[in-house]
């Protein structure tokens, strides 16, 4: 089977306007099932969006970073400040500057909100430059968990955040006076909400691929895996590991930024419940669960574990029937996304679609046999100074016999 990299230029052509065709045609063949189903679809694309960014911390440069949700949040939080009535009800200064609203338009709110979420990534990196492994999650994961704590008291002395009540009435998007809340009608086809949130969320996901495919071929993708494989040889091979886990750092965090301004869009209300460690977990595992370090896999892993666990509730269910419901159905879903993880890895250790350059060598039987003597055997290791003088390194040297001179 021909692999897409080996294939010819009409031929990886071909695949991508199918590929385009059937993406452009999917949400009007699943809302005929209901408009549910394409929210999955658009839940899910957030979560590659999500993954995507995190790859790029983990999977090129190798840093363990539990804590990604917190850039999510910030970007949340960000247009949540921006777009909904919160700080004109709060502070009557803004409601007196801004008599209609404090309502920021897209083409701000996308670019400011990877910019403060990129800032926020490389304070995070800043302090843990030094760390290593289960430090550097340790550290990762305690960041993600003050932004989240922050968000939640952040309603006292004075209300920013709306603390655990979170912020209502964020604005919908609107482009060139096209709302993607609204329900439109195009080409003899309706488009609800969700498949105008839809379209926007594939561009930005194809966005970010053609942006992480174009780092990873870089000089400074190839400089994360340096670091990655081993940051000291990195370092003696005088790689800056300072100013590049800053950026990996950074640039993870863009996707995480923006991410949070779509979800903050796309649900109109946000609340630190949104941000748990267990986003950050569930992230992180579908990174590892696709491939790490890979394109196709990370995408693959983020699309199973987005629409598995709502995939499940249709079998959670009817097994809570059958016990006449003994079994709580949150719980009973937990443990069917736990169990199918588990089977995915022992199955797929390396992931659902690992990097072919790891192990390829082997694994194709390239590997060069080891040489053989004569008549097939293995040759026999003879001592150094019985081996032929061109085989010798050095060549051995006879005795030196002192003279009178």
């Amino acid at each position: 089977m021909t692999r897409f990299s080996d294939a010819t230029r009409q031929q990886k052509l071909a695949v991508l306007i199918g590929a385009a065709v059937l993406l452009c045609i999917l949400p009007f063949f699943v809302q005929m099932a209901g408009n549910a189903w394409v929210r999955i679809i658009d839940i899910a694309l957030l979560y590659v969006l999500l993954a995507l960014g995190l790859n790029i911390v983990v999977g090129y440069a190798g840093l363990l970073d539990l804590g990604y949700v917190a850039f999510y949040a910030v970007g949340a939080y960000m247009l949540g400040l921006l777009a909904s009535p919160q700080l004109t009800d709060t502070f009557a200064s803004v409601a007196a500057a801004l008599p209609g609203g404090l309502h920021t338009p897209w083409w701000v709110v996308i670019p400011l909100g990877a910019l403060v979420a990129g800032g926020a990534g490389v304070l995070l990196g800043a302090p843990t430059l030094k760390l290593r492994g289960d430090y550097l999650a340790i550290v990762t994961l305690g960041f993600g968990e003050i932004v989240r704590v922050f968000m939640n008291n952040l309603d006292a002395p004075v209300n920013i955040t709306n603390g655990p009540k979170g912020i209502t009435g964020i604005d919908e998007i609107s482009m060139f006076g096209f709302s993607l809340g609204k329900t439109h009608n195009f080409f003899g086809l309706e488009w609800p909400k969700v498949t105008n949130y839809y379209f926007l969320f594939l561009l930005l996901v194809i966005f970010a691929v053609v942006i992480c495919y174009r780092l990873e071929r870089s000089r400074i993708g190839r400089a994360w895996m340096a670091i990655r494989e081993d940051e000291v040889a990195a370092k003696a091979m005088g790689i800056n590991t300072r100013n590049l886990k800053l950026l990996a750092f950074g640039m993870g965090a863009t996707f995480g930024g923006v991410s949070g301004v779509m979800f903050a869009s796309f649900q109109g209300f946000i609340s630190p419940e949104s941000f748990s460690l267990q986003e950050s977990v569930m992230v992180v595992a579908m990174v590892v669960l696709g491939g790490i370090g890979h394109l196709p896999g990370v995408i693959v892993g983020a699309l199973l574990l987005a629409a598995l666990p709502e995939v499940l509730r249709y079998i959670a269910g009817p097994l809570q029937q059958m016990t006449d419901g003994r079994l709580d159905a949150s719980i009973l879903r937990q443990l069917l996304i736990a169990l199918a993880m588990i089977g995915i890895m022992l199955s797929r250790p390396r992931g659902l679609w690992p990097s072919p350059e790891h192990g390829q060598l082997r694994a194709a039987g390239a590997e060069p046999p080891p040489p053989q003597g004569p008549g097939g055997e293995l040759p026999v290791k003879l001592p150094h100074g019985e081996l032929p003088p061109a085989t010798q390194i050095p060549p051995t040297t006879g005795h030196i016999v002192p003279t009178d001179r």
